[in-house]
């Protein structure tokens, strides 16, 4: 299973689609994996009878872990007969893609750890079981932080209503339950007795710590890790959006900067490009990674796969999507890989200036500000209010240089001050 989002390590079984001694089809849902960010569906990898489950409805395991077995003997499932639970004389390993890499397949014969289809645990975030039932005699899982925090107050999440999938407990329902169950004490008066000011109300107690979740942990374990591995730089040019602004009508400036980065990643195919070791792979397409914010708990990069081929328009309604089910933890795993281009858009909530972190293995990163209002000279000598942004773009020192940084973002920002449609 490829890696979903850069901040997941865990995952949770929510339900299995096939039991013990059912057939089952390569690319059939077998399982549904639960993580931090996305509920998703596993096929099979490979046709055969499911010969046993090893990681039950609930429980929640690393990445690698062998979730089932599945016997591979080439029979039709009205073929099976009495010997359908015996293992084939002939089996081989298998395990489904993990970070992003096929891991090989191997005869019975070669010594491999399991002779039956393995289907293995993805990289997702754990969530251990919760109260509710799930229709299927299971609980649904919770996440690890829920489960602390409620440890950590001497909750019983069963008394607790979830709002999350199949009525799953989520970190929003516990802090809920907390604010009404456990109501902050008055704090005594401070000032002197004598004094004219009076406070209307006493200050509300600080909220009670809590330990940093896994998605976080696990965000910032990716970004010291790109941090250490790229040589990090940051160039940043500002270009004036009065002709975007003309044409975006209720679209927003993210479809247009993402169109004119497109076009300046075919001018400059050199920062459309992965970087892994000493090993630069320069790609045709273009694979637009857009990162979301899933406040308050991190955030996800789901990608646009050949936004090569879109318009603006389209771009706009990718993105929007793909945010939309990014938010309701409704992604696929295929959503959330092979990027080879990232975009972030903080200005949206007013920033200004930033140093955005590569998205690893990627080789740079644009960030999109806050468009503003403010004069500048244009046409020479004149000064007029315009619309403007920086667009500020960190990139990896191991695989290009400033000039061509320089270049590509003079590339974007020429194609927005000069947009016709």
């Amino acid at each position: 299973m490829p890696q979903m989002g850069v901040s997941v390590a865990e995952g949770t079984v929510v339900e299995w689609r096939k039991r013990v001694g059912e057939w089952v089809e390569a690319d059939e849902v077998i399982v549904e994996i639960s993580t931090d960010k996305v509920e998703t569906e596993v096929p099979s990898p490979t046709s055969g009878r499911v010969a046993s489950i090893a990681v039950e409805v609930g429980e929640t395991v690393d990445v690698g872990t062998v979730l089932a077995t599945i016997e591979v003997d080439g029979r039709e499932p009205g073929a099976a007969g009495a010997g359908a639970g015996r293992a084939p004389e002939s089996a081989h390993t298998h395990t489904l893609p993990h970070s992003n890499e096929i891991l090989e397949s191997r005869s019975s014969g070669n010594g491999g750890a399991c002779e039956p289809e393995a289907v293995c645990e993805p990289e997702a975030a754990g969530e251990p079981e919760a109260a509710a039932s799930n229709g299927n005699g299971h609980a649904p899982p919770v996440s690890p932080v829920v489960r602390r925090m409620a440890d950590a107050h001497g909750l019983d999440l069963a008394q607790i209503s979830g709002s999350g999938r199949r009525g799953r407990v989520t970190k929003r329902d516990v802090l809920a339950f907390l604010a009404g169950a456990e109501p902050a004490p008055a704090a005594e008066p401070v000032l002197h007795s004598e004094s004219p000011y009076r406070e209307e109300e006493p200050p509300a107690a600080p909220p009670p710590g809590e330990p940093l979740s896994l998605m976080r942990r696990q965000i910032g374990e990716h970004m010291v890790r790109s941090l250490r591995t790229a040589a990090h730089c940051t160039t940043v040019v500002e270009a004036d959006m009065q002709r975007v602004e003309e044409a975006r009508g209720r679209l927003s400036y993210l479809p247009f900067v993402a169109r004119a980065t497109i076009a300046a990643l075919r001018e400059h195919p050199r920062l459309n490009a992965t970087l892994a070791g000493e090993r630069l792979t320069i790609h045709d397409e273009v694979h637009l990674g857009i990162a979301v914010a899933l406040e308050p708990d991190g955030l996800i990069v789901p990608v646009v796969h050949n936004a090569h081929e879109l318009s603006h328009e389209g771009l706009a309604a990718r993105i929007a999507d793909l945010a939309e089910r990014a938010r309701a933890k409704r992604l696929t795993p295929d959503e959330t890989r092979g990027g080879t281009f990232t975009i972030t858009n903080p200005g949206r909530y007013g920033a200004l200036l930033a140093t955005p972190i590569i998205n690893q293995p990627q080789v740079a990163i644009l960030d999109l500000e806050a468009v503003v209002r403010r004069p500048v000279v244009v046409g020479g000598d004149s000064i007029a209010i315009r619309p403007m942004t920086y667009l500020c773009m960190s990139w990896d020192h191991r695989a290009l240089d400033g000039v061509l940084a320089a270049r590509f973002l003079g590339s974007v920002r020429r194609r927005l001050e000069e947009w016709d449609g």
